[in-house]
């Protein structure tokens, strides 16, 4: 029971901030991620979402998993691998104890999002990206591309989910 609250405080929490805030500028910019040469897409912020996902360990973070339309379509439909033009946008947030919330509840339960972390895309291309299985990945901290180190472990890190087109998210209607 206590974990399924988190969760609808989580999903609501981060449907508010995304109506509200963002992490990096959410506008298109000359800002390009290298290695893939990807940019934040104009509108993304107008994307459905995916699902929305709670990170504990290190990364210890709230996160939304927004779509394109092709996105949205290959989730619902379960269509594996992606097809091309498929843009997947993750955004992410610290999240901190709501005081306000808390006092309502009458105990410490409520979490909602805070500082802004990052925003992550995949972008598939088979193309484009042959060498990187079709995708093309990007991770801008506050609207600026981080730096090709962080892009250089972006295929490791999802290589583990490979029989799933080395998409993580699952899609939550």
């Amino acid at each position: 029971m206590k974990r399924s609250v988190l969760a609808l405080i989580a999903g609501a929490a981060v449907a508010g901030v995304l109506a509200s805030t963002s992490p990096g500028s959410g506008a298109s910019d000359e800002a390009t991620a290298p290695i893939y040469g990807i940019k934040i897409p104009a509108g993304y912020r107008d994307w459905k979402l995916i699902s929305v996902a709670h990170e504990e360990g290190n990364l210890n973070d709230f996160r939304a998993i927004l779509g394109n339309d092709e996105a949205v379509r290959a989730f619902r439909e379960n269509k594996i691998p992606f097809p091309d033009g498929t843009i997947i946008a993750r955004l992410a947030w610290k999240y901190v104890a709501s005081e306000e919330n808390n006092k309502v509840f009458g105990r410490p339960q409520s979490f909602v999002a805070g500082p802004p972390i990052n925003v992550q895309l995949l972008v598939k291309d088979s193309r484009k990206y042959a060498a990187t299985e079709g995708w093309g990945f990007a991770q801008f901290t506050n609207g600026k591309p981080d730096g090709e180190a962080i892009h250089k472990t972006c295929l490791p890190c999802h290589e583990p989910a490979k029989a799933r087109d080395l998409v993580f998210t699952r899609y939550a209607p």
